[in-house]
């Protein structure tokens, strides 16, 4: 069974920091791109970061880059998304995803498997 349990999610004021993470299970973790995504209210759903199988690449949006970072440790089976800056319109649900196909996309289509997400709230 692939499992996906996303944490870390809060309210922040602006400018604060916020780091989620990914529990992942149920498929060979370090063969697998991991995406990062959220959604606001009455907003398509954006991808916000994606790192490669190896960690050894990584995408950010144009909204969050030089603010966020994502990481792996394929040991522990775990993703993070390390979110500093935080600004009001960051406030959303963030999803973690799985791209079985390691394809590298910010695309959600790409992505198979989903987490139930945790939300995001960032004060003005």
């Amino acid at each position: 069974e692939v499992q996906l349990v996303e944490s870390g999610g809060g309210l922040v004021q602006a400018g604060g920091s916020l780091r989620l993470s990914c529990a992942a299970s149920g498929f060979t973790f370090d063969d697998v791109a991991i995406g990062w995504f959220r959604q606001a209210p009455g907003k398509e759903r954006e991808g916000v970061s994606c790192i490669t199988s190896s960690g050894g690449r990584t995408y950010y949006s144009d909204s969050v880059k030089g603010r966020f970072t994502i990481s792996r440790d394929n040991a522990k089976e775990k993703v993070y998304l390390q979110m500093n800056s935080l600004k009001p319109e960051d406030t959303a649900v963030y999803h973690c995803a799985v791209d079985s196909l390691a394809r590298f996309s910010l695309n959600p289509r790409t992505y198979e498997y989903w987490g139930q997400g945790t939300q995001v709230t960032v004060s003005s």
